[in-house]
C-alpha cells in the first residue's frame, strides 16, 4: 500500500473494540509511513557515516514516537468517550520515546532543535484531527516533513555535531515523498486534475536546485529527487492504468521509488574517495 492511500485506510478505520483486551499492543496501520521512515533514517545514517549505540536508539526514539501517535490521534479523535487501550498504549510508546529523547538530549544537546520542531508539528496535526482537516494537502506535507525529522535526528545523535546540510537532507526526504500526495489524490479522487501535481515538482525541483546551488545537497542528492518527478510524469502519463490497477502494482511503484531514491541517496552521501571507486 502506497505513502497515502495507507494513511488514509487508517484514517477511515474504525476504532479498536472496546472489548478487546488493554493489555493488548496497538499497532500503527499506515505501512507507507514505515517506509518513510526507515528511508529518511538510513539516509540520516549515511550522512553520519557510522553506527553507533545512539544511532539504534535514535531508531527506536523515532518508532516509537510514531506508535504513539496512532493510538492517540484515535483517542482524540473519539473524545467523547476514553478508551483504556489506546491510552495504555499511547502513554507506553509516549513514555519510551520520550525517555529516549530526553537520554540523547543528554549527550547532544543540539537535538533540542528537532524535538521542537517534531512537538510543534504534533501540537498542528492534532489540531487538525480535532477539526477534520487531517487530510487537509497542508496538514499532510507538515506531517511528512515531521516524518522526515529522523534523518537529521539521526545524523545529530550519532555525530553529535550539526551542519546545514542536514537541513538539505531534511527537505530532499521532506520534497521527495511528499510527491505521494499529489499521485494519490489522482487515484483516489476521479474528478482530480493533475496540474496541482505539476505545480509541485515544479516548485518542488527549484527548491531543489536552490540547495544545491547553496551547496547544502550534493548534485546526485538533487537527482535523487528527479524520481518522484519521473514517477508523477509515468503516473500522469498512464492515468487510466493508474486509477483502475490493483492496490499491490500502487504499492510496488511507491515502495521501489523510495528504495531507489534511498540508493542514489546513500551513494551521493558517501565518502568522496570512497564514492569514486
Amino acid at each position: 500500500m502506497n505513502l497515502l492511500e495507507s494513511s488514509t485506510v487508517a484514517q477511515a478505520a474504525p476504532a479498536p473494540r472496546s472489548g478487546k483486551p488493554w493489555y493488548v499492543p496497538t499497532c500503527s496501520p499506515e505501512h507507507g509511513i514505515y517506509v518513510m521512515l526507515l528511508v529518511a533514517f538510513l539516509t540520516g545514517a549515511a550522512t553520519a557515516q557510522r553506527w553507533t549505540w545512539a544511532t539504534t536508539l535514535a531508531l527506536v526514539c523515532a518508532f516509537s514516537a510514531f506508535q504513539a501517535e496512532h493510538p492517540l490521534t484515535l483517542q482524540l479523535k473519539q473524545r467523547r468517550s476514553w478508551k483504556p487501550r489506546l491510552l495504555v498504549w499511547g502513554s507506553l510508546y509516549s513514555a519510551l520515546a520520550l525517555s529516549i529523547a530526553f537520554y540523547l538530549y543528554w549527550q547532544v544537546p543540539l537535538l533540542l532543535w528537532i524535538y521542537l520542531g517534531a512537538i510543534a508539528i504534533f501540537a498542528v496535526d492534532s489540531i487538525a484531527v480535532f477539526y477534520h482537516q487531517r487530510k487537509a494537502v497542508w496538514n499532510e506535507l507538515l506531517t511528512f516533513a515531521g516524518v522526515c525529522l529522523v534523518a537529521p535526528l539521526t545524523a545529530i545523535a550519532t555525530t553529535g555535531t550539526a551542519t546545514v546540510s542536514l537541513i538539505g537532507l531534511w527537505l530532499l526526504n521532506t520534497l521527495f515523498f511528499s510527491s505521494a500526495i499529489f499521485t494519490v489524490k489522482l487515484r483516489k479522487l476521479k474528478g482530480t486534475s493533475w496540474l496541482d501535481g505539476v505545480v509541485y515538482h515544479v516548485l518542488a525541483s527549484f527548491i531543489i536546485g536552490g540547495l544545491c546551488w547553496l551547496g547544502w545537497l550534493s548534485p546526485l542528492a538533487a537527482i535523487a529527487f528527479s524520481i518522484a518527478v519521473l514517477k508523477f510524469g509515468l503516473i500522469a502519463w498512464q492515468l487510466n492504468w493508474y486509477r483502475t490497477t490493483a492496490i499491490q502494482n500502487v504499492a510496488l511503484l511507491e515502495t521501489g521509488s523510495a528504495f531507489l531514491f534511498l540508493s542514489l541517496s546513500a551513494i551521493a552521501l558517501l565518502p568522496a574517495d570512497l564514492a569514486s571507486r
